[in-house]
């Protein structure tokens, strides 16, 4: 197994990669009552610089905060992430009970398509860079996303938002006023 580091567009966030799939589950961890479920996550959130840990399939993305340098942290945090993973330790726990979410069924028409270019589009973009945005709702002709790993406080995810994501869905639904980041 190997573990590879990536800069993304967030100065204060690190992507790890990893060279096999490590979870099923994409999952952003920000508190340590959260990295219950993840052993990993709490290893790294157990250090007073690191701010939240993105899970996606096959990468981890790390934010720090800004008083501590990367080049003091990227190598002993990819040999403590290649550690735990050689040592066979879960990295996402599963939930103890878990709804099941049957939004999709009832969603309408607009939200299908929202979701579908979310999915098919934008998530494996911005995935590159280490960050995942997550369809909340769509109300008043207003979507709103959740931005998560390395999207999540990036001076870029303002243009990202605008000129990228609200152009792209105001294609398909010119109804779409705004897109707002929550």
């Amino acid at each position: 197994m190997t573990i590879s580091w990536e800069a993304t567009p967030n100065p204060q966030s690190l992507k790890f990669l990893v060279s096999q799939p490590i979870s099923a589950e994409i999952l952003e961890i920000t508190s340590m009552e959260e990295a219950k479920r993840s052993p990993l996550a709490g290893k790294i959130l157990g250090f007073p610089w690191a701010k939240s840990v993105f899970l996606g399939k096959d990468f981890i993305t790390v934010t720090k905060e800004d008083w501590v340098e990367w080049d003091i942290l990227r190598d002993p945090l990819a040999a403590l992430i290649q550690e735990h993973l050689e040592k066979g330790e879960q990295v996402l726990l599963p939930e103890l009970s878990k709804e099941t979410d049957t939004s999709d069924e009832k969603d309408s028409t607009s939200v299908k398509l929202i979701k579908e270019i979310l999915k098919n589009e934008i998530q494996p973009a911005v995935a590159m860079d280490g960050g995942f945005i997550d369809f909340v709702s769509y109300k008043d002709k207003k979507v709103y996303l959740n931005l998560q790993g390395a999207c999540s406080g990036c001076p870029s995810s303002a243009f990202t938002l605008k000129e990228g994501i609200e152009t792209r869905l105001k294609q398909s639904l010119p109804e779409i006023e705004e897109v707002i980041a929550i």
